[in-house]
C-alpha cells in the first residue's frame, strides 16, 4: 500500500488537479442534463457530494472485510444505499425538486465518479483521508457544474435562482434560447473545459 497523501494534496486534487470533469471527463451526463437552471443544479451536486463522500468513507471502512472479487458489487450497493436515502428524502420533503431533477438523482448510482473514488483511493485508504477525497470530489464537480449553470440561466434566461438579472432582463438584451437547450450544455462545457485546461497548462510551464 502506498503512503497516504497529505490532507492538503487530496483536497486540491479534487478540487483542481484531477477535478473530475476537466481533467477526467467524468460524470458529464448530469452535467449536460440539469443544468440549465441553478436551483436545481446546486441540489445535484449537494447530492452527488453528499453520496461521494458517504460511500468512500463506508468504502474505507469495509475494505479489509469485502473480498476482492466481490468489492464492485459492494461499492454498488453502498452508493445505492446512499442514493436511495437522499432520492427519498427529497421526495418527502421537496417533492417538486424531486420531479424536477427526474431520474437523474436515481442515476447518481451509476456515476463514474463515485464508482472510480471508491476503487481508486477509498478502497486503499482509512476513512479519514477517503471521506475528505470523496468530499472534494463532489466539491470539484460541484465547481465545474454550478460555473456552467450560472452561465446558462443567466444568458438563457436573464436570472439567477430565479430572480431577474438587471440588463439581462431589460429590451436591450435577448435570451439565447440555445443556452437552455441541449446544445447550449454542450457549448458551456467545452467553454469550461477549454478555460481550466488552459490554465493548468499555464501553470505546468511556469
Amino acid at each position: 500500500m502506498s503512503p497516504a497523501k497529505p490532507t492538503r494534496q487530496i483536497m486540491l486534487d479534487g478540487l483542481w488537479r484531477d477535478n473530475p470533469i476537466f481533467r477526467q471527463v467524468l460524470g458529464i451526463c448530469s452535467t449536460l442534463a440539469v443544468t440549465n437552471v441553478v436551483l436545481n443544479t446546486l441540489v445535484m451536486c449537494v447530492s452527488l457530494t453528499l453520496v461521494t463522500a458517504m460511500s468512500c468513507m463506508t468504502v474505507s471502512l469495509l475494505r479489509d472485510w469485502t473480498p476482492k472479487n466481490i468489492r464492485m458489487m459492494v461499492q454498488t450497493l453502498v452508493i445505492a444505499f446512499y442514493v436511495i436515502i437522499v432520492d427519498l428524502m427529497l421526495k418527502a420533503y421537496w417533492p417538486q425538486m424531486s420531479r424536477n431533477l427526474g431520474p437523474f438523482v436515481g442515476l447518481i448510482i451509476t456515476n463514474c465518479i463515485i464508482m472510480g473514488r471508491c476503487e481508486a483511493f477509498a478502497g486503499a485508504n482509512p476513512m479519514r483521508p477517503a471521506f475528505i477525497d470523496g468530499l472534494f470530489s463532489g466539491m470539484g464537480y460541484s465547481f465545474v457544474l454550478l460555473a456552467i449553470s450560472v452561465f446558462r440561466e443567466l444568458f438563457g434566461m436573464g436570472s439567477l435562482l430565479g430572480y431577474n438579472m438587471p440588463y439581462f432582463s431589460t429590451a436591450y438584451w435577448d435570451n439565447w434560447i440555445i443556452m437552455v437547450m441541449p446544445p447550449g450544455a454542450f457549448f458551456a462545457l467545452a467553454s469550461i473545459i477549454w478555460l481550466c485546461r488552459s490554465i493548468k497548462m499555464r501553470e505546468t510551464k511556469s
